[in-house]
């Protein structure tokens, strides 16, 4: 089958936009590159590949999932099953801390991510700022080592610890950050999102608060005199998130930023000396 024929046959299945992504991982270009190759014939073997994959995607598996990788603030993250997606809303939070950084510290920095993931807000600080200290701390095993495997591939010296939190962390940083799971567990969400990706990563409780009240009873003791903490939050908890800070800290600022969809999204609580 040629290039063509496999975009005809991925569109009766699936999104012609997701068929051609498919494809492209594949023969390895981008989707746009795809249109100079029509006529090109593809082996048998990357043909049962493709067919395999827009089986899955027509079962509703993630996308990402299903292709291996995700771009996230310029960068290919690799992506798989048991670890959480990175999103685009996910940018704005290392948006958000890159400016802080330039305008309140020097590229020595240190940084701690909780609940790192992928590694993507950990290893995308390291690339933006080379000589900060970066750590990169999450519970799940899974998550560790696609997280060192990430800093591998991109070439990012970061130091990657298993824990939860902050508990048994002794150390001082500037900045602590964290998109931690916040969906409530009533909550309804997408199926794609439920059925595929970890719980872990996704459910903070009752109300959705438990790991920012789990990471800010305990920051006080791991953050020096200047310091950031930078959380994603959900769309409508702003307020007690605010309050959470108010009772654990005194005398700090906080921002709180919208996403493009004009959702709350990002908050900054911050000291400068």
């Amino acid at each position: 089958m040629t290039v063509e024929e496999l975009i005809v046959y991925g569109k009766k299945f699936i999104h012609s936009s997701d068929a051609k992504m498919i494809l492209a991982s594949l023969i390895g270009c981008d989707t746009l590159e795809l249109l100079l190759h029509l006529d090109e014939k593809i082996s048998t073997e990357i043909v049962d590949k493709f067919k395999k994959m827009v089986q899955a995607r027509k079962d509703n598996y993630p996308l990402q999932y299903i292709i291996g990788n995700v771009n996230f603030y310029g960068f290919e993250f690799n992506v798989r099953k048991n670890v959480l997606i990175p999103r685009f809303e996910t940018e704005q939070l290392v948006y958000r801390v890159e400016n802080f950084i330039k305008e309140n510290f020097n590229n020595e920095v240190s940084i701690i991510d909780l609940g790192c993931g992928s590694g993507v807000i950990g290893i995308t600080l390291k690339k933006l700022f080379v000589n900060a200290n970066v750590t990169g701390l999450d519970i799940s095993d899974d998550a560790i080592e696609l997280t060192k495997e990430n800093s591998i591939k991109l070439d990012a010296d970061i130091k990657i610890i298993k824990g939860d939190m902050l508990e048994g962390i002794n150390e001082k940083y500037d900045v602590i950050v964290s998109n931690p799971p916040y969906i409530r567990t009533d909550e309804v969400i997408e199926s794609i999102v439920k059925d595929n990706e970890p719980h872990l990563a996704l459910y903070g409780g009752k109300s959705g608060l438990d790991f920012y009240e789990k990471i800010l009873s305990k920051a006080n003791n791991n953050l020096k005199e200047k310091f950031l903490i930078a959380f994603e939050i959900g769309m409508n908890q702003k307020d007690e998130i605010i309050k959470l800070v108010n009772k654990y800290f005194e005398n700090v600022k906080v921002d709180v930023y919208k996403d493009l969809s004009e959702r709350d999204r990002v908050v900054l609580i911050y000291k400068n000396i």
